[in-house]
């Protein structure tokens, strides 16, 4: 075990700001996306796409995973990780019947 003290990080006002306008320009896309006829396909693709930059940007900061240990780290990609295998795997399926 390590005798390192766990330090709580305090997010700066200006680092909220930035989360709070990436969010909001993602919201934006996505409403914006949804505007826009790609095809069946490609509107679920950009869709899934766009929910999943924000649920990291969420799991980055107000998780505090961007200044967590690496176990959780690996924790979490692993978990998105069979999250995109699943998803793979059920388009598979969808897109051959």
């Amino acid at each position: 075990m390590s005798d390192k003290k766990h330090s709580h990080h305090i997010a700066s006002d200006k680092e909220s700001l930035t989360v709070l306008g990436t969010l909001l320009i993602l919201t934006v896309l996505t409403y914006l996306a949804a505007l826009i006829d790609l095809g069946s396909v490609l509107n679920i693709l950009l869709a899934l796409l766009i929910a999943t930059v924000k649920a990291v940007v969420v799991s980055l900061w107000f998780m505090h995973l961007k200044h967590d240990s690496m176990a959780n780290k690996v924790i979490y990609i692993s978990g998105f990780a069979f999250l995109l295998l699943f998803y793979v795997l059920t388009a598979a399926d969808v897109f051959t019947r």
